[in-house]
């Protein structure tokens, strides 16, 4: 999951640079969504393993 939202990132800040602006924030929002996903799901695991 962290994975594909590195990839997303770098896709939107290769399409910012080319100058691509509708395509780099359709990237970015896929990355920030991954990101929060991945953090979502690494905290349950967390506290799955805690307990």
């Amino acid at each position: 999951m962290l994975y594909y939202a590195l990839v997303f990132l770098i896709i939107a800040i290769i399409a910012a640079v080319l100058g691509f602006g509708g395509i780099a924030g359709a990237a970015a929002g896929i990355a920030k969504i991954l990101f929060v996903v991945f953090l979502i799901l690494a905290i349950i695991a967390f506290f799955r393993r805690a307990t």
